[in-house]
């Protein structure tokens, strides 16, 4: 992922699967040969077994004998252009919660679980797998960041604004103010009564990647909360980083729906 856009993914256990999802992560491959190598490497090689190691380890640590259970690895860097100031990050999650972080200011690592202490003895004590970690946390991956930018940054700095559009499935169901087609990937929605955002009876949606590089999301406004009266009290506001504001005002003539109202007994019969 290089700025919430996905770069590539692969798959490593049924077939050994590569592909970069970006035409502009494509070339970046192909001009540079020694990437494609440490990611094939990395994805086909040296993870799955590190993965099936780890989990293996885990599971006895939590006392797991059978089910279904998750292991999550981030890797990544932050890079400021204005100051050069560079960030890395390595965290590791567990059936959906944090386990162990790397505190790199300090090179040893954080139990973010009590499960998780007797994973930091044991790697705090490799220091040459920590001196690797290191050195691409602060070295290696910002260099490719560097590139990557070079490359991409027309593609993922470009703006495009979405088309807003106002759902219901059925009467009862919560009204979705749904927006489609923006660039980039970080915006924010949300509901307003009166000018003032509300929270309450407002189910948010995460930001979702469409096939052609535009993203996608919506809030969802539970109707039950809304009194005829106050319907056009009522906007969604979809704000686009470094754009405009698009307000909808909740109407009902612009709600979208293929509820049909059913047919009664009495119109049957005429």
């Amino acid at each position: 992922m290089v700025d919430g856009v996905q770069m590539g993914y692969f798959i490593a256990v049924s077939k050994k699967i590569l592909e970069p999802r970006r035409e502009w992560a494509r070339k970046i491959l192909e001009e540079h040969p020694k990437h494609l190598h440490w990611y094939k490497h990395k994805c086909f090689e040296d993870q799955p077994n590190f993965f099936r190691e780890l989990i293996s380890s885990l599971k006895q640590q939590f006392n797991q004998s059978e089910g279904v259970h998750f292991l999550q690895r981030i890797d990544g860097c932050e890079w400021d252009e204005t100051t050069g100031k560079v960030t890395g990050l390595t965290r590791f999650g567990y059936d959906g919660e944090d386990f162990i972080e790397l505190d790199l200011k300090t090179l040893t690592w954080i139990a973010l679980k009590p499960e998780a202490v007797n994973t930091k003895i044991r790697w705090d004590a490799d220091r040459a797998d920590l001196r690797d970690a290191q050195y691409f946390l602060n070295v290696v991956c910002p260099t490719w960041l560097k590139t990557v930018w070079n490359t991409a940054r027309s593609s993922l700095q470009r703006k495009v604004l979405p088309s807003v559009s106002l759902l219901q499935k059925t009467p009862s169901f919560p009204i979705s103010c749904h927006a489609t087609g923006f660039c980039p990937g970080r915006a924010v929605m949300f509901w307003r009564k009166g000018g003032e955002e509300i929270h309450e009876d407002v189910y948010l949606g995460e930001i979702l990647p469409n096939n052609d590089e535009t993203f996608q999301m919506s809030a969802d406004l539970s109707v039950l909360s809304v009194t005829p009266e106050d319907w056009g009290r009522y906007d969604c506001v979809f704000q686009l980083s470094g754009g405009v504001d698009i307000i909808t005002n909740l109407n009902e003539s612009i709600i979208r729906t293929n509820w049909k109202a059913p047919v009664s007994v009495t119109e049957l019969s005429v």
